[in-house]
């Protein structure tokens, strides 16, 4: 392709349009499109919204396991046979700890993950006061993810000073049902619009590699657009021992790049996030996921470990990149005490986090 087409694809997004389907699919199937100039086009794109920043989130597995759902790629729904760590509700004082840590580790958001389909009005006010207690001590943005939540939740969530709601569509609508049946596609859009309504901001996200075909990718992008999601964390599947859920093929790190430039094309603004699986599928290409991205997690994800945080940010770094942080990127990498456990990169090699992982304060009191 000429270097027209790949400056009118930034351009079409940057003035608000839309690619076509066609074209869409194009991007993630054809090789005439070249891989370098599309992440040149995309790199334009997340460059004009978030120049050069990268944005660290961390998450707290506020609770593990004992889950009701049936989703068939999550190692702590009913199904899954994975051996996890499970543990209810952390304490109060716990939850508090481990925000300290992500702050002082460069957390621009911190995210609380609860298990479960969804909070009953007591766990909603136990939030709210864990929510207003992180808000007033620490800078830093937070990020809740509980379930399906009512309206009149979700309005008492943006009174405690909730910045962000995450409930991840997952998949496409016609695929949903392969993939979970306990609840539906619409009752998880429903929780998004109810957020949407009050005003919080909005993180959805989605997970590649469950056996969807590119139509599936294009509807879930386009979906993303339509309800103006604020972040988008694409998760790439990490097929844990013991998921009834299998990895439907190796996903290259072509593909996943076409992916994500694929999501910045179509929602240009948007905090678009490189999360779970990226260790894991793009190898040795990981650092040009920054290129359409401008934020990743720090410290793995729910159930499976990440690279330390030492490699990730000596990454960011010498990419040419920056954390948006209260804290220099220089001061973190130089910490005597930071993070250097390494994962195995091997792609059918997945290391589940324990209990040193999933509760960071019980067995650290340096926040790093």
């Amino acid at each position: 392709m000429e270097k027209s087409f790949y400056d009118n694809l930034a351009q079409v997004s940057l003035n608000g349009d839309t690619l076509s389907v066609d074209l869409c699919k194009k991007i993630l199937e054809s090789s005439e499109i070249e891989l370098l100039p599309l992440l040149n086009a995309a790199y334009q794109i997340r460059k004009k919204y978030w120049e050069r920043d990268v944005l660290i989130h961390i998450l707290d597995n506020v609770q593990n396991g004992f889950c009701p759902e049936d989703c068939h790629y999550c190692a702590q729904s009913k199904i899954s046979k994975a051996i996890i760590e499970r543990y209810p509700f952390k304490s109060y004082e716990e939850i508090m700890q481990e925000a300290e840590q992500a702050y002082k580790r460069g957390a621009f958001r911190h995210c609380l993950v609860f298990s479960g389909k969804g909070p009953n009005d007591q766990r909603i006010a136990e939030l709210v006061k864990i929510i207003k207690d992180i808000k007033s001590k620490y800078p830093m943005e937070v990020c809740v993810s509980p379930g399906t939540i009512s309206p009149e939740q979700a309005v008492v969530l943006k009174q405690a000073g909730l910045n962000r709601l995450n409930h991840n569509i997952n998949t496409s609508k016609r695929h949903y049902p392969q993939i979970c049946t306990t609840h539906t596609y619409m009752d998880r859009l429903n929780t998004i619009k109810a957020a949407k309504k009050v005003g919080l901001q909005v993180c959805s996200g989605v997970i590649i590699g469950m056996g969807e075909d590119a139509d599936d990718i294009i509807e879930m992008a386009l979906t993303l657009r339509n309800i103006n999601a604020d972040s988008i964390p694409i998760n790439f599947f990490i097929p844990i021992e013991g998921l009834p859920l299998k990895a439907s093929k190796v996903l290259s790190p072509d593909f996943g790049l076409r992916v994500l430039c694929l999501f910045r094309f179509l929602n240009p603004s948007a905090d678009i996030r490189i999360a779970a699986g990226r260790e894991l599928h793009f190898r040795n290409m990981e650092v040009m996921t920054l290129f359409p991205c401008n934020s990743l997690f720090l410290n793995g994800y729910l159930n499976a470990m990440g690279s330390s945080d030492k490699k990730t940010l000596r990454m960011i770094k010498d990419a040419g990149f920056e954390i948006k942080s209260e804290y220099n990127i220089d001061d973190l990498l130089n910490h005597k005490d930071i993070k250097t456990i390494e994962i195995d990169r091997q792609i059918n090699t997945i290391n589940l986090k324990g209990k040193k992982d999933l509760h960071p304060s019980c067995y650290n009191t340096e926040a790093t």
